[in-house]
């Protein structure tokens, strides 16, 4: 008797979950971007939601939690009720770079979050002062294994993704850069176009305006092949450097615990929202190269990252308070 009472009951639950799913979304849906509004990953998580919105039918609203790299917003995202009604903006930063550097947060990138998709990919980018005494990479690598410790590289912040790539750069090539954080990419750009640090390792868009004006000298770039818009700058991975190769990207996840069906349907209107051809337009405006894989295609891309990050934190002995 007992047995069948609790058959009964897991077949009740089955077909409660299954009935939420297929009547979901029955009223808006929160989307929790983790960075203050303006730049990429605001640009991304609007459009998414915009685009979201009207193939499910309710309002995805967007909300700003902005804080501590990212983890501020990701904590929410990871606290909210898994029912698919609140979900978030996942980035290399709040999924990979900040876990690997703080182990203390209140998070846990793999257990703690349900991912939905990769919604776009960006490309990251090594350039100079065009006063540089290096005009093209192999110089660059030249005048840095010559003149081990003479040269510094500005980057975002301690823990941001530019010093991330810029540790794993060092890493990988042998040499040595001493590295200089600043409160965001402007900071640190201003002073290396003022020629007060040399180097800039950055997300590709934000340099990109100074590339263009020839202010910025671009020797190198992470992506899969060579950039249309930098055809004569080559990529990591053909100058032989795989782990600095990866871009940097912007995805969808729910909190863990959220029902696969409700996953399924989140992942099928973002993965459409991304064939939108105004929505696609933006994202490439903005330096994103629109993507839509699976969840378990973005989970993977979550954990690779965040055992690369983890690795290098060893490696470099990278600290949050330096």
């Amino acid at each position: 008797m007992q047995a069948g009472k609790i058959a009964l009951t897991l077949a009740l639950a089955t077909a409660a979950s299954i009935a939420q799913a297929q009547s979901f979304p029955t009223k808006p849906i929160r989307l929790i971007i983790p960075f203050a509004p303006g730049g990429t990953t605001d640009i991304v998580g609007r459009g998414a939601a915009d685009q979201m919105s009207r193939i499910l039918g309710q309002p995805v609203v967007v909300e700003n939690r902005a804080g501590g790299g990212g983890s501020i917003g990701a904590d929410a995202i990871a606290k909210a009720a898994p029912d698919g009604y609140t979900i978030g903006i996942s980035t290399v930063s709040t999924m990979a770079v900040n876990p690997a550097c703080n182990p203390k947060l209140s998070y846990d990138p793999i257990k703690d979050f349900k991912p939905i998709t990769n919604l776009a990919n960006v490309a990251n980018v090594i350039a100079v002062n065009p006063n540089f005494p290096a005009k093209d990479y192999k110089e660059f690598l030249a005048v840095l294994k010559a003149n081990p410790g003479k040269y510094s590289y500005a980057s975002s912040g301690t823990c941001g993704f530019g010093h991330m790539l810029g540790e794993q750069f060092k890493v990988s090539t042998k040499t040595f850069m001493v590295h200089i954080p600043y409160r965001g990419a402007g900071p640190a750009l201003n002073d290396v176009l003022a020629g007060q640090v040399p180097i800039m390792v950055d997300n590709l868009p934000s340099s990109m305006p100074y590339i263009k004006a020839g202010k910025l000298r671009p020797l190198v770039v992470a992506w899969n092949k060579r950039l249309d818009s930098l055809p004569n700058v080559p990529t990591f991975g053909e100058m032989g450097l795989k782990e600095p190769n990866d871009p940097a990207w912007y995805g969808l996840v729910a909190p863990a615990g959220t029902p696969d069906d409700v996953i399924k349907k989140l992942n099928e209107a973002a993965v459409k929202a991304l064939q939108d051809k105004g929505f696609q337009e933006r994202l490439r405006t903005a330096g994103a190269e629109p993507s839509g894989n699976t969840p378990a295609q973005h989970a993977a891309e979550i954990k690779k990252e965040f055992d690369k990050m983890k690795n290098l934190v060893k490696v470099q002995n990278i600290k949050l308070e330096q």
